[in-house]
């Protein structure tokens, strides 16, 4: 039996073409659906966005005094409000006032404290300097405590009491700093500096506080060592930074603001 004859190849489809053409048509008639959309922009709407785009690039305001003004279609224009300078803001009179009444407040106060202690200021054993922040009364501690302790010697109160007096009819508050040279000490009571130093501004903090100086007033520091006024390599340098000082503060603390906190009234 002889061999079949192949299969005929498949018809070939002549119409395929008619697919791309539908899909050209397709394509065609959204294009000119998109530029249909285009050509009916709101000629008002237009014309607000390329003044607000030529204003912005070419760096101009709507209105003079720095604030631009923004017109909205349909809407009433925003009422501008002039900006207000700096140099024509109302001085801070009252706060000027202030730091004058507390300057001189402060140079009666040291007054009053230099004839209290006149008679350790002519020895060199007290000074009193006037700073930023206030007044620094600076009393060598060799009038006031015996070497290695923390307990006042009689003379000593008597002339410390006589400050606090004066102290006490203030508000201003007071930071009482210990220092010492860097002689090492190492007792049961003081095991370094820091301890001695810290007592011996605690104990005048104390002192204060019996003769009528408010305890809200009052904060003791011990530095030890760490804040010398002269060198350590002398004995004269040693017996400077020995010493306790008492700063009059000037200005009073303020309330604390939380950080990073919300304003009361903004809600999520």
């Amino acid at each position: 039996m002889a061999r079949r004859r192949r299969r005929e190849e498949e018809h070939e489809n002549h119409e395929r073409w008619l697919v791309s053409y539908a899909d050209f048509i397709t394509l065609l008639f959204a294009f000119f659906v998109v530029m249909y959309a285009i050509s009916s922009v709101n000629e008002g709407k237009y014309k607000v966005l390329s003044n607000a785009l030529t204003n912005a690039f070419k760096n101009t305001t709507a209105v003079p005094g720095g604030q631009p003004l923004a017109v909205i279609q349909g809407a009433p224009p925003v009422e501008t409000r002039p900006v207000v300078k700096a140099d024509k803001l109302s001085p801070p009179d009252k706060q000027e006032e202030k730091r004058q009444i507390d300057r001189k407040n402060m140079r009666n106060m040291a007054s009053n404290i230099m004839q209290a202690l006149q008679p350790l200021v002519a020895q060199g054993k007290v000074k009193l300097l006037e700073t930023s922040r206030g007044v620094t009364i600076e009393i060598n501690d060799s009038i006031l405590f015996p070497a290695g302790q923390a307990r006042l010697q009689l003379e000593s109160m008597n002339a410390l009491a006589a400050v606090a007096q004066v102290l006490s009819g203030a508000d201003y508050p007071i930071t009482i700093e210990g220092h010492t040279d860097n002689v090492p000490i190492s007792t049961p009571q003081f095991p370094s500096n820091w301890e001695l130093s810290a007592m011996r501004a605690t104990t005048v903090l104390r002192l204060f506080n019996d003769n009528g100086v408010g305890a809200e007033r009052l904060t003791a520091i011990g530095y030890g060592e760490t804040r010398p006024v002269e060198t350590n390599t002398t004995p004269e340098g040693r017996a400077r930074n020995r010493r306790v000082s008492i700063l009059i503060d000037s200005s009073r603390p303020e309330a604390p603001m939380e950080i990073g906190s919300a304003p009361i009234g903004a809600g999520g």
